[in-house]
């Protein structure tokens, strides 16, 4: 429909398609109402083009004197009043930020007794010492053979010969 349209804005089309184009603009029709607002974009960009002088004769030399005579603002009169308060409610608030701090941070902590049950100590048995197995002869080597597989690896630095090397039995004989 549209390039029908365009070729009866041009006035190509004869006479029995142009009127069933004029009965397709002039209907109550969702096509027609498509149909108009193709022929209303199609005559802007026709008189966008200069097709048409929708001007009068000498309007963009009145435009132009009508700028020349204006005066020229070379910097605009400042906006004083409208920014002086945001700098005042800035400031304050601030201001009420830093000694909200100060007093909480500051101020005199009281101290708050609370009495709380106490509970009767508990009877603790006395726990007898341990005794020390001495080991076989060669567990030390099959202990310094194996440590790799002992969870105490995880450990860094010598603290994993510890155990390996030291001897209950021979520190009790010194």
């Amino acid at each position: 429909m549209k390039d029908r349209i365009s070729v009866l804005m041009d006035g190509e089309l004869d006479d029995r398609s142009a009127a069933q184009v004029i009965d397709v603009l002039a209907g109550r029709s969702e096509a027609g109402g498509e149909a108009r607002d193709a022929w209303r974009t199609y005559h802007l960009i026709s008189d966008a083009l200069g097709k048409s002088r929708m001007l009068s004769e000498g309007f963009s030399e009145r435009v132009a004197a009508a700028l020349a005579a204006e005066p020229t603002v070379l910097a605009p009169r400042r906006l004083g009043g409208a920014r002086e308060p945001r700098r005042w409610v800035a400031l304050s608030a601030g201001v009420a930020a830093v000694s909200l701090v100060g007093w909480l941070g500051f101020a005199p902590q009281q101290q708050q007794v609370v009495e709380v049950a106490k509970a009767p100590a508990p009877v603790v048995p006395k726990q007898a010492k341990p005794t020390v197995v001495a080991l076989p002869s060669g567990t030390n080597d099959y202990l310094l053979a194996h440590q790799a597989f002992s969870p105490r690896m995880s450990l860094v630095g010598m603290a994993p010969y510890v155990r390996t090397v030291s001897e209950p039995a021979r520190e009790a004989r010194r």
